[in-house]
């Protein structure tokens, strides 16, 4: 039996919610293999900072995991790529900045296309989403830069703080 116009559209729009799921759960295990390696460095700070973001990306993951089971489709459960392991803190924070600046970009779109087949709950799902993902680059982009400007002064200032939650 042919798909009609409305389910081809539906499964446009799973397949786009599927491709961000997977990038969340990509952020996910990067974010936290950084917050395990900076909590072991003793940068308690950016470690707290970066599991607290982590646990975001984790909450964006299941908003798009039950949008895709609102609309009959199957979450995905494979990370875009994998992380990438053993990076030093000068490096953390602008690989990061990139990382969500390319998701903000690639959202963006997956946003028009969600309007495109139809599904307003869905572009404004990544409406949200987006908007805490700006705050994340925003994040990430300011300490790479405090990294850049101040060095080991800036580092030696979160040596030694506390990562509890």
């Amino acid at each position: 039996m042919a798909q009609t116009a409305r389910e081809t559209r539906k499964k446009k729009v799973i397949e786009t919610l599927n491709k961000a799921r997977s990038m969340e759960l990509q952020a996910i295990h990067q974010y936290m293999n950084q917050h395990y390696n900076l909590d072991n460095s003793d940068y308690g700070d950016l470690a707290l900072k970066m599991k607290l973001i982590a646990i975001d990306e984790m909450r964006h993951s299941e908003m798009f995991a039950e949008r895709i089971k609102e609309l009959d489709g199957e979450p995905t459960t494979e990370p875009a790529e994998k992380s990438v392991k053993g990076q030093k803190v000068e490096i953390v924070f602008p690989f990061d900045a990139k990382l969500e600046d390319d998701t903000i970009d690639q959202y963006n779109q997956f946003l028009a296309i969600c309007r495109d087949n139809g599904d307003s709950i869905s572009a404004k799902l990544f409406e949200t989403i987006i908007d805490e993902e700006q705050i994340h680059f925003t994040y990430f982009g300011n300490v790479a830069q405090h990294i850049a400007d101040l060095g080991t002064t800036y580092l030696a200032q979160k040596a030694g703080t506390p990562s509890a939650t």
